[in-house]
């Protein structure tokens, strides 16, 4: 162990002088408490270091102690279903306001462990040794990716400490390495992937304006920016319970505690649509609210995407959310100032856009190092102020992201949810993902989507020149072009994340609302081409049947496609009969 003496103290930062050899991004024990820190800057006889807690009390004289090894968390089976600090320290009850300062201790609890190797046998780096029983996935004991070796003793299937040891294995130098559960692992360290793979599907949200307008890939990055009030927390609550990942992570990054409070309340009690129990059992919850300390905020999302990398290296998908990488970057912006850095865009540090860079690019869909496949796809909220998105986190944050979700304020102030915009927004990975809806029996599904965004994007204009000149006074060919932007507006992407038949809607539901809808806009223009005014149509009993179609066509109804059909058919067959009886 190297140690230090505290010189000079101001926040969550310090500097020490040093007696002893330190490196960057040591983890460290500070004062009488062992509160936690790290190692972020190295200068002759002294070190910059950051705490990742309260330093009231902290002065200079206090004893710094480096602990040898980068800042890491423990990542093992027990980590599942439980709610931590950015440091993945267990928060216990939600009642209570805080927890003991100091390194992080082992968990509490023992484990049903079974194993899946003998002795004698050649295990590598990444591979699985065994299994904890629980309900949920991710329940896997991996060796360390960077250990291998010959099994020399494995313990017999039992109740265990996580942090128990349970194998030991000798590797080719001769050198022993006990493994139990868990693991350390540096935060700021990509754990190692056999290789990356090409994203050829979509991570299925159930929302309609994301799946079948802006979709993000398995394994791809989307960034939802939106101003206070526009429903981010609730859009990225409601895809963490439906989206078609295995494991869930959300992230609280620097979120105010009333509503990192919500999500403590509700997500223990939100039930699994896909099994019927709890979703915590398949959910990982890191909340680290704006009242806590900044440094620790910073970390935080470091520690969200390695716990995600650890249940991505079992094969599995994972769903990242972080809220919000706003509040991450001022944690950043605070931290630099102290340092006494060069300010650069908005006060924040030069070097933002390298930390964005870093945190996205470590989502991917990846060959592990066993030989599954596996994925993490990372969805970030931004909060920029006043909505401004040319502000520098977001304008950042687009240059490294595919799919791009812009929340609009008017929208959410006319509550229309999910209140993302369709012509701020996009997604970069269309071409490649038409594939996959082709194959789910949509050929159609590109040709529709860019019709659709075409309709939305003429509606804007005519919307406009309307209100100069009046709705009535537009030609028949726009008055129906507003119509069926309104249609498709209100009934198709329009959803509500509190109704129980509209807050998910499966690809194929969606698929059938989008060819019902556009059926009904083919027979309508078609019925004003021949003289028929935009009135009628907007009078007629389908259409308002069609406006509720989230709400009255559910899952189980998806077979009843061509009965409604039949009826559009059927109503604009009596609405030329009845204008042809009308000219006659």
């Amino acid at each position: 162990m190297s140690n230090a003496v505290i010189k000079w103290i101001g926040g969550p930062v310090l500097k020490a002088r040093v007696s002893d050899p330190f490196h960057i991004h040591e983890a460290l024990a500070v004062g009488e408490q062992r509160l936690l820190g790290e190692v972020i800057q190295l200068s002759g006889d002294t070190i910059t270091a950051q705490v990742y807690e309260d330093t009231t009390g902290l002065k200079p004289g206090d004893a710094v102690i480096g602990t040898g090894l980068p800042l890491s968390v423990a990542l093992g089976p027990g980590i599942l279903g439980q709610i931590f600090d950015g440091l993945l320290r267990p928060l216990g009850d939600v009642s209570e306001h805080w927890f003991k300062p100091g390194l992080p201790t082992a968990r509490q609890g023992e484990f049903e462990f079974t194993p899946s190797v003998e002795v004698g046998d050649e295990v590598h780096g990444g591979q699985l040794f065994g299994e904890v029983a629980g309900d949920g996935p991710g329940r896997g004991c991996l060796v360390p990716p960077n250990v291998s070796g010959k099994v020399v003793s494995i313990e017999g299937a039992g109740s265990y400490r996580e942090d128990a040891e349970l194998l030991v294995l000798e590797d080719d130098q001769g050198k022993r390495h006990s493994l139990s559960m868990q693991h350390d692992w540096p935060v700021r360290r990509p754990r190692p992937s056999a290789g990356r793979l090409p994203p050829d599907a979509p991570m299925v949200t159930g929302q309609r304006i994301l799946d079948t307008l802006f979709p993000v890939a398995r394994g791809g990055r989307a960034a939802l920016p939106g101003g206070f009030g526009t429903g981010k927390t609730v859009l990225q609550e409601s895809l963490a319970k439906w989206c078609d990942a295995d494991i869930i992570i959300y992230v609280g990054c620097g979120e105010r505690g009333n509503e990192m409070a919500e999500v403590l309340d509700e997500f223990p009690h939100l039930e699994d649509p896909r099994t019927g129990r709890p979703l915590m059992e398949r959910t990982v919850i890191i909340a680290n609210t704006s009242n806590m300390p900044v440094a620790a905020r910073e970390a935080s999302i470091y520690t969200a995407i390695t716990v995600a990398e650890y249940f991505r290296d079992q094969g599995l998908n994972v769903a990242l959310m972080a809220d919000s990488t706003s509040r991450w970057a001022e944690a950043l912006r605070e931290v630099s100032g102290r340092l006494g850095e060069l300010p650069g865009e908005s006060g924040y540090p030069a070097y933002l856009a390298s930390r964005l860079a870093d945190f996205y690019e470590r989502s991917a869909r990846v060959k592990t190092l066993s030989g599954q496949e596996g994925s993490i796809t990372v969805i970030g909220a931004v909060s920029p102020p006043a909505g401004d998105f040319s502000e520098p986190v977001t304008s950042h944050t687009k240059r490294y992201v595919r799919s791009f979700w812009a929340l609009d304020r008017s929208r959410a102030q006319a509550r229309f949810y999910p209140a993302i915009h369709p012509l701020t927004s996009y997604a970069e990975d269309v071409d490649t993902l038409a594939r996959w809806w082709q194959s789910q029996g949509n050929a159609d599904w590109k040709e529709h989507r860019h019709r659709l965004l075409k309709l939305l994007e003429a509606q804007s204009k005519l919307e406009r020149m309307a209100r100069i000149v009046g709705k009535d006074s537009l030609p028949d060919e726009q008055q129906m072009t507003l119509l069926a932007a309104d249609l498709m507006n209100e009934g198709f992407l329009r959803q509500s994340s509190f109704s129980d038949i509209d807050r998910y809607c499966s690809p194929k539901r969606q698929t059938a609302m989008l060819r019902l809808m556009m059926q009904f806009i083919d027979s309508a223009e078609e019925a004003v081409a021949n003289g028929v005014a935009p009135a009628r149509i907007a009078a007629m009993p389908i259409l308002r049947k069609l406006q509720r179609l989230g709400e009255e066509f559910s899952e189980e109804q998806i077979e009843d496609k061509p009965k409604v059909a039949a009826e559009i058919d059927a109503a604009f067959t009596q609405l030329t009969k009845q204008e042809a009886a009308d000219e006659s």
